[in-house]
């Protein structure tokens, strides 16, 4: 075989395992992520063991710190009218955390309350979601 024959194949070669390799690196990224449920969703489809990343609004009024390290807290759709989940979580706390702010925990349903994983919290800035002021 040639030289420059030679060069063609290996470039062909290395481009089609670079291909497959991306290929198996984005399947894997996406196939392993936890469905995302708002509580009402979570409430009618969620199946007690399976893992859940569960994203709402707290509650006004509802935090309560138990022993153990503890925070009980609930969870409501965002859109406001749905239902809504009383979550256990352990861990730290971001300082965004409060009453009235979006989050999304992972965790898992059992017993009618959802057991969320030690330090999964994680909260929504509220200034990316709210409108833009006129003329910008």
């Amino acid at each position: 075989m040639s030289s420059p024959r030679k060069r063609t194949i290996r470039l062909v070669v290395c481009l089609a395992i670079a291909v497959v390799l991306a290929s198996g690196l984005i399947y894997t990224s996406f196939a392993a992520s936890d469905p995302a449920l708002s509580p009402s969703q979570l409430l009618r489809t969620g199946h007690a063991g399976q893992i859940y990343q569960l994203t709402g609004t707290v509650v006004q009024h509802s935090v309560r710190n138990r022993a153990g390290g503890v925070l009980d807290f609930r969870l409501a759709d965002r859109s406001g009218g749905g239902r809504s989940i009383v979550v256990a979580y352990t861990g730290s706390v971001p300082s965004a955390f409060a009453p009235t702010r979006e989050l999304i925990v992972t965790g898992q349903v059992r017993g009618g309350r959802f057991l969320a994983q030690p330090n999964s919290m994680i909260t929504k800035c509220p200034s990316k979601y709210t409108a833009a002021p006129a003329g910008e």
